[in-house]
């Protein structure tokens, strides 16, 4: 018998004798006949089969083979259940894997035989023992399984060239087992959980192990900052419009609303039957469209968008074009590009263009470019166009392009003192080319062009107005850059050639240059004679004497040690971390080495001893920093500022122009007296700026300490040098500054409970000022006098100071409410017996009374006696309400060389407010400050924009915060001892804020104020507002402080195991 069906015709041909011979391998003497027969119908049917679907030979079998493919569709559903059935078994079974016996497989083995359709891997009929009779069906099964798959080329007789069979037929054995074995076929990875050949609506395959594809995860509902809807909320929404009738003139006091009587009746046809349709609807029912005047009609609402901005860049263009020299104009027209940019459709050429337009910054920096170019071209001396230019080129050039460019804009204006101011900036913002020296120089390089163009030293570019006032607030600004870089040494030595620079010049040397006098300057600082600040300095017109008398008498002073010396600043705990040890040193370095090192000539030192070379100061260093100050004005406020710079409070606040730049403390957010003194707190007023000597830490209180004792004796000889230079006012306001710097040293001594330190500062304090008021010039200060008896009641010595503020205010004399000094010191009186106690509230509250009282009397002052009589308060507010009136009726008050009649008026109105909540209430207080807020708001402006923009003389806007100032610190000392809404103080603090939004005492009482409140809204809504209008920086610094604070009041709640946890 034939081994393969397939030849069993062959091997049977009787004329096949050689072809015998060659095929004698193929007899199997123990193949059946019955399986031979079998298998050569079914080879004889796949064949006919294959050359039906061959294009080159057909099969006249292809009814046979119909009717079996009926049979075995059905064989085949039949299998289909069962393997369902199957696999809800495997689903019961928490899809545990299961191997199948040996004679469930010889079953559907034999099932197959039957159906001759069902197919079977050979891997699952591998395994065990089994009988004769099951391995005789197990083969038959297979040859029958094998048979319709297999076709061998030669039972094809018409093939010609390559042929190709498709087997449509799936294998079951990918259903049972998870995978084929890995060395039948090659490796390859599944794409998704479907197989070919199995029909998707009623086969489906369940495999075992990780799916492939990826989990969908849950579409979670996108909030309103998620990136994706953040770019739907910046991209501009269509504006909704609808045709409306043009608006009257006359204004409507309802809306009119249209009768049934006003409509047309609706047309109606027999395609709209109820007249409800639409012209377009009717035509689209019609079969007809809308007309091509329609179609092409541009009424949609972005095409009337483009419309208007066509026409304003056209606008744009023409007046450019008529008015070339108008700078304003084209700075509007490179603002007005923002605008085009947000709606690109205008130059948009095709489709998606748009989006990119809208999104590319490069694009609207290159056009605006362009329009600034052409500007420049038709301005070529424009600074404010080339400013801008250089700003918008900041984003596309290089930093050295930049620096480049600014230095020939500098080239070509030297004499632009807001243009150098620019440039410095500029410098220090760039971190590439950044360095402390280098922006020295340039400093100094400023400071000396801008004193040649002073000279006439330039002749090409004249002296513009405020120069002088440009290089002084240039100047500080240099010291404070120095100062925050540390450099401290450096700064002193500028303040220190300054002074003897400006009030101790030679007269032989007035009338030369500034840079001829800096030559002959030179010698004096490098002779190593004292300087400003230091014992035994005379100055430099002294020693240029003194140089042609034959020099100096050496004379050895006497050291007067009258203040114990601090030791406790080598003194440190070795074990604490080391960070904190190195943080420790340098504070103590810092607080010490603020002054230049030089070499003390008693001890036999030279320069080689010095330690630290930064601190000694060489004259390159503050050579080309030095100006001539010709105003009294300016001398004078170069000593404040110099006073300030170290410490003292002054009361000078740098220049508008470099203050931001020089503020550098956070003690504007928080000062603990004014919370518990909100009347009589000593307002320092340092404006944020820092000095000298001094690294606290970040959020502690600023407290004036003072400084070391040889810190201490430069700030004596500051004094002692510069006191004698002034006189009336100007001396005043020193002495004035030197005891409440005193006092101030006191209060911190209070505060820490150092009773050793603040028994020694107490008594210098008030041998100061018992000296001060012994001379001359100062018997009359009602100031010192009012600043001594405050000292007194610091210091817990209560009775003492009722006998300074009786001895001061009887030598006042009946000066009624005439001398606004002596109305400052009747109420600093009153306000400090009114903080007493509360115990004592109501006698301290009678004192109150009578010190207003006999103030506004035209008697001389007499002490306390007892309740001041019913009479004596009635003709008092009398006479406080005919001063008011008087006041507010002058014409004066819009003057702004009339400073006494406005210092006059806040004098009044301060008592007048105090004395009406002390005899009636709250309430009568409240209406003092509303009618004076009245005038003097209308006497603003018509809006009140602020202070900056008012056209009004600066003297009314101070009027005004001053009353504002006090008005809003009564109200908390009354809400600190009784109840009372908060609404009056929130209203005052908001209208108040918006016509001063840089004063920092009423952001700090609107902060403090607000963070009591539970909801953040209507403070954030307010700081937006006031940002978006004011040009100070304080509103954006207490926005930043608020969000804070209610930070920290957040986190004093913390959630703890399901309860809640309350910090203290």
């Amino acid at each position: 018998m034939a081994l393969f069906p397939a030849f069993a015709g062959v091997s049977e041909a009787p004329d096949s004798g050689s072809a015998r011979k060659e095929l004698d391998w193929l007899s199997n003497p123990s193949f059946c006949v019955e399986t031979v027969t079998t298998l050569s119908q079914q080879a004889e049917e796949a064949a006919a089969l294959v050359s039906e679907g061959s294009p080159l030979t057909r099969s006249p079998l292809k009814s046979e083979l119909s009717d079996e493919s009926d049979s075995n569709r059905n064989l085949r559903q039949a299998s289909r259940k069962k393997k369902k059935e199957k696999k809800k078994k495997r689903k019961h079974q928490h899809h545990k894997k299961t191997k199948r016996k040996r004679g469930q497989s010889s079953s559907s083995g034999s099932e197959l035989d039957t159906d001759s359709e069902k197919d079977k891997s050979p891997r699952g009929l591998r395994g065990g023992n089994r009988g004769p009779e099951t391995l005789s069906q197990e083969k038959n099964a297979a040859a029958a399984a094998a048979g319709p798959r297999c076709v061998w080329l030669e039972d094809i007789q018409a093939l010609t060239g390559e042929t190709f069979r498709t087997d449509k037929k799936p294998d079951p054995a990918n259903w049972e087992y998870k995978s084929l074995y890995r060395g039948d076929i090659a490796r390859y990875k599944r794409k998704g959980d479907s197989c070919l050949g199995i029909n998707p609506k009623k086969q489906c395959i369940s495999w075992e192990g990780a799916p492939t594809g990826k989990k969908r995860a849950h579409k979670h509902v996108e909030r309103y900052f998620t990136k994706k809807n953040v770019g739907l909320m910046k991209a501009d929404g269509v504006a909704v419009s609808r045709q409306t009738d043009p608006p009257s003139s006359a204004p409507l006091s309802f809306i009119p609303v249209k009768d049934s009587d006003d409509v047309a009746p609706p047309v109606t046809t027999w395609l709209n039957p109820l007249g409800i349709y639409d012209q377009s609807t009717t035509q689209w029912l019609q079969g007809q469209g809308p007309s091509e005047q329609e179609s092409k009609q541009p009424d949609s609402q972005p095409d009337r968008e483009d419309a208007l901005l066509k026409a304003r860049v056209e606008e744009f263009n023409r007046r450019v074009r008529e008015n070339p020299r108008d700078t304003e104009l084209w700075m509007a027209f490179v603002a007005f590009q923002d605008e085009v940019m947000r709606s690109p459709g205008l130059y948009a050429i095709e489709e998606g263009e748009q989006e990119k337009r809208k999104r590319s910054l490069k694009l609207i920096l290159e056009k605006k470019l362009a329009i600034l170019e052409r500007a420049i071209d038709s301005n070529p001396g424009s600074v404010d166009l080339k400013l801008a230019k250089l700003k918008l080129c900041t984003e596309l050039w290089e930093p050295s392009t930049l620096v480049k460019e600014w230095q020939k804009l500098i080239f070509l204006h030297p004499n632009n003192t807001a243009l150098w101011q620019k440039y410095l900036l500029f410098c220090q913002s760039q971190f590439s080319t950044f360095s402390i020296s280098k922006i020295h120089s340039l400093y100094g390089k400023c400071l000396s062009t801008l004193s040649a163009v002073k000279d006439g030293s330039i002749l090409s570019h004249p002296e513009l107005p405020g120069t002088e006032e440009a290089m002084f607030a240039l100047f500080l600004q240099q010291c404070h850059f120095l100062r925050q870089a540390g450099h401290a040494e450096k700064a002193v030595s500028l303040f220190q050639a300054m002074v003897d620079f400006t009030f101790f010049k030679p007269d032989s040397v007035k009338d030369l240059p500034t840079r001829g006098q800096v030559e002959f300057f030179e010698p004096f600082w490098d002779s190593g004679e004292p300087r400003a600040g230091e014992k035994g300095a005379r100055g430099w017109r002294a020693w240029m004497h003194q140089q042609e008398r034959g020099g100096w008498v050496v004379i050895n002073p006497d050291d007067d040690d009258d203040e114990p010396e601090e030791d406790d600043q080598d003194i440190r705990d070795k074990t604490l971390p080391r960070w904190q040890i190195w943080l420790a040193a340098e504070r103590s370095r810092d607080q010490r080495h603020w002054r230049p090192w030089r070499p003390d000539k008693t001890k036999k030192q030279t320069e080689e001893d010095c330690e630290d070379p930064e601190r000694q100061v060489l004259f390159d260093d503050i050579g080309q920093s030095l100006i001539r100050l010709s105003s009294q004005a300016l001398q004078f406020q170069l000593i404040v500022a110099f006073l300030q710079f170290l410490g003292v409070p002054a009361g000078f606040s740098p220049p508008a122009a470099c203050l931001y730049l020089a503020m550098d403390e956070n003690s504007i957010f928080d000062n603990g007296l004014y919370d518990e003194q909100p009347l009589t707190f000593l307002n320092l007023s340092f404006s944020g700026v820092s000095c000298v000597g001094r690294t606290d830490q970040l959020g502690c209180r600023r407290w004036t300490r003072g400084h070391s004792r040889e810190g201490e004796e430069f700030i004596r000889n500051i004094f002692h040098l510069v006191m004698p230079l002034f006189s009336g006012r100007e001396r005043s306001q020193l002495c004035s500054s030197w005891l409440r710097y005193e006092i101030a040293k006191v209060i911190w001594c209070l505060h820490t409970k150092n009773k050793k330190r603040l028994k020694s500062r107490g008594k210098n304090c008030k041998k100061l000022a018992k000296n001060l008021l012994k001379e001359p010039e100062n018997c009359n200060n009602f100031c010192l006098w009012k600043q001594y008896a405050h000292l007194e009641w610091l210091l817990g010595n209560t009775e003492d100071a009722r006998k300074v503020f009786d001895t001061a205010l009887s030598t006042a004399g009946s000066r009624e409410l005439k001398d606004p000094e002596v109305c400052e010191l009747s109420l600093l009186y009153a306000e400090l017996e009114l903080e007493l106690a509360p115990d004592t509230r109501v006698a301290t509250a009678a004192r109150a009374v009578h010190i207003l009282t006999r103030l506004a009397e035209s008697s001389p002052y007499g002490p306390y006696t007892g309740q001041v009589l019913a009479i004596h308060i009635l003709k008092a507010r009398k006479a406080y309400e005919h001063a008011l009136q008087d006041c507010l009726c002058e014409d004066r008050v819009s003057d702004p060389a009339a400073t006494a009649s406005l210092s006059r008026l806040v004098s009044v109105v301060k008592c007048f407010m105090l004395f009406q909540y002390l005899t009636i209430g709250i309430d009568a207080a409240v209406q003092i400050y509303e009618q004076v807020f009245a005038k003097l708001k209308g006497s603003l402006s018509p809006e009140g924009p602020g202070l900056e923009a008012s056209a009004c003389p600066p003297s009314v806007s101070s009027v005004l915060e001053a009353v504002t100032l006090m008005y809003t610190s009564l109200l908390r000392f009354h809400m600190k001892v009784s109840v009372y809404p908060l609404a009056p103080l929130r209203q005052a603090l908001s209208e108040a804020l918006r016509l001063y939004p840089g004063n920092q005492v009423l952001w700090r009482s609107y902060v403090q104020l607000q963070s009591k409140s539970h909801s953040a809204s209507k403070t954030r809504r307010f700081f937006g507002a006031i940002t978006r209008s004011a040009a100070p920086l304080e509103p954006w610094l207490f926005a930043i402080e608020a969000e804070k604070m209610r930070k920290r009041l957040v986190k004093t709640v913390q959630r703890w195991q399901g309860g809640l946890r309350h910090n203290s």
